[in-house]
């Protein structure tokens, strides 16, 4: 899990959105006080965080996740040299000027998990989702998954508990393939992924269908 740190709601959006497509859930702190509250709570492999925040500044956050040996990176328009070198004396791993380009920053961000000595790792029920190597295994033995089966099931990770419509799903799918995908195709998907995933397809414990609502990952 990913905190982003960042008051700018045109970027969170957006970049929150591009990460989720990329297999990272992040969750978003506007503040350093929304911030630091999250850090006392809970464990996060990597935080994205902006330098100027409106009750403070984003060098006391990186502080406080460097005690947790969660590692840091800087999203700023602060590109200055001095605030550069505040930075990685802070305890930083990477320092990224704005405007950036989201590719690069998903690069960054793989990069820094390995240099932290930590991947981006998912359980649900008996699957381990490898989020940096995009694999998937079942009872420890890897599984094969197409490329939207797996954008398919990263999807409902992202959304635990939460129900997915039917046309929720068409619209994801539809982003990341870049081609349109009907109704028919996404029960295709469905039922291909559920084969893959489940111990009985024929009634599903992983993807849960709601009658005629929709799907959800408990």
């Amino acid at each position: 899990m990913i905190l982003l740190v960042e008051d700018d709601k045109a970027i969170t959006d957006a970049l929150i959105e591009y990460l989720a497509l990329e297999g990272f859930h992040a969750e978003l702190a506007a503040t350093k006080t929304e911030a630091l509250t999250s850090l006392s709570k809970n464990k996060y492999e990597l935080l994205i965080v902006d330098v100027s925040l409106p009750d403070g500044n984003g060098f006391d956050v990186c502080k406080e996740a460097v005690k947790k040996e969660e590692p840091v990176i800087f999203l700023t328009a602060s590109g200055d040299e001095r605030s550069v070198v505040k930075g990685f004396d802070s305890g930083a791993y990477d320092y990224i000027a704005k405007p950036f380009r989201p590719l690069e920053l998903v690069s960054r961000i793989k990069s820094v998990l390995r240099r932290a000595g930590t991947r981006a790792t998912v359980e649900v029920a008996d699957l381990t989702l490898d989020m940096d190597k995009g694999t998937v295994q079942k009872h420890g033995k890897e599984i094969e998954l197409s490329a939207l089966e797996y954008r398919l099931l990263v999807l409902f990770i992202n959304n635990r508990s939460l129900l997915l419509s039917r046309n929720k799903l068409l619209e994801d799918i539809w982003d990341i393939a870049g081609d349109y995908v009907n109704d028919n195709t996404l029960s295709v998907y469905i039922k291909r992924l559920r084969e893959k995933i489940e111990d009985d397809p024929q009634n599903p414990m992983i993807i849960k269908t709601v009658r005629g609502m929709g799907y959800r990952m408990d």
